[in-house]
């Protein structure tokens, strides 16, 4: 006898990144969903519009198309339920307010990525919430911080800059325990290699512009929940008047069936890159969770299946001229925002514009690199030689 979608539940992340959002009633006999350009949704009568009767209202609150996506990241994440948001910082901002009223303070995280930064000092202070920022480091110590109103944490492991792990289960532990919700920002490990919702967090983040989408051609964000989170969040979002074009959809759910392939891969090649730049006498520190020496290694190791292609190189006191030279040499890194695409990338960041709680203090300038799916040892060879370019400058 073969197996069949009885036998879901001993499915590996691999085989459900193939088989989720497959379910017959939306794909018909295709292997793929239709892509459904829709607004006007049309009732066979007026009882049936009046009551509500059927699955499709309206084109903004989802077809076919969209269901398929958002149920395959609801299998994936182990949710309640999921959506789509026209990208991933749209994905973060639903998350927050979905939990956030005027008058609540948020604990976020010091590493957090720095446009969630932006929109907790612009607009949750327009809306009379309060933002404080802590050590990624801090772990039960987070007990300390909660007062009557914390309704939420924010946390992102590892930070998409400096990639410090957080303690996410014992965080989760305290706030659950405060009342609090807490929303993980899981677009480093994606859901194959760390699942926040059975790590206790209520909301799951992902950007599927970047491993989900995986070509570097769609903007796309999506927030899965737990039972506890699930009904304000879709709430929240159909307030919003939130919805992805049919187009993108369609994109994110294409680049999901390789998901697994392509971050094996890139796991593989940017451990082997960033093992090589341990090794370079021009490197202070290479800072990768999944590298034995990180300090948030232990963390890494304990709650997560693998790494993403990401990870940041401190140079060992260069100057940003000398910095700036050695990205602008790379022949086979591209020079350019976003990561998660099949190409890799190079750019130089500045941290210390984007910490409060904690300042970034590093021997020299900090790049950060993206390991796409060229081959690391062309890649190697690529550093190496603009190493050998700006010697002496």
């Amino acid at each position: 006898m073969g197996s069949s979608d009885d036998d879901r539940e001993e499915w590996t992340a691999a085989t459900r990144v193939v088989r989720a959002g497959r379910d017959k009633a939306l794909t018909g006999p295709f292997v793929n969903p239709p892509v459904i350009h829709a607004s006007t949704v049309l009732f066979p009568d007026t009882d049936t519009m009046l009551g509500r009767k059927q699955r499709y209202l309206y084109g903004r609150r989802g077809t076919p198309t969209s269901d398929a996506l958002e149920s395959a990241v609801t299998e994936l994440e182990g949710a309640a339920g999921s959506v789509s948001c026209p990208s991933g910082l749209n994905a973060c901002s639903v998350a927050l307010l979905s939990v956030l009223s005027a008058g609540d303070t948020v604990l976020m995280v010091d590493c957090v990525y720095g446009p969630v930064r932006h929109f907790a000092d612009t607009m949750l202070k327009r809306l009379g919430i309060e933002t404080i920022f802590f050590d990624p480091k801090i772990g039960i110590d987070i007990a300390d911080l909660f007062a009557d109103r914390t309704a939420a944490v924010y946390l992102e492991p590892p930070g998409s800059l400096t990639f410090e792990m957080q303690d996410v289960p014992a965080i989760a532990a305290i706030a659950r325990g405060k009342g609090a919700k807490v929303i993980v920002d899981n677009t480093w490990a994606t859901p194959l290699f760390f699942k926040p919702l059975a790590n206790g967090a209520d909301l799951s983040v992902q950007a599927g512009t970047k491993y989900l989408g995986g070509h570097s051609d769609v903007n796309l964000g999506l927030v899965a929940a737990n039972e506890a989170g699930w009904p304000a969040l879709k709430e929240t979002h159909g307030t919003l008047g939130l919805c992805v074009g049919p187009d993108d959809l369609y994109l994110g759910l294409r680049g999901l069936r390789t998901l697994a392939v392509r971050l094996d891969r890139q796991m593989q090649s940017a451990l082997t890159v960033a093992e090589w730049l341990t090794h370079r006498p021009e490197v202070a520190r290479v800072l990768h969770p999944a590298l034995p020496g990180d300090p948030g290694h232990a963390l890494w190791k304990r709650d997560m299946a693998g790494a993403s292609g990401l990870f940041g190189v401190v140079f060992d006191g260069w100057s940003m001229a000398r910095a700036k030279a050695f990205v602008d040499g790379l022949a086979l890194f591209g020079i350019g925002a976003s990561w998660g695409g099949f190409e890799s990338l190079a750019i130089i960041a500045h941290p210390r514009k984007v910490r409060s709680a904690v300042p970034w203090s590093a021997e020299g300038p900090l790049m950060r690199l993206h390991i796409g799916l060229e081959d690391p040892g062309d890649l190697i060879a690529d550093l190496q030689a603009s190493f050998l370019r700006t010697d002496g400058l």
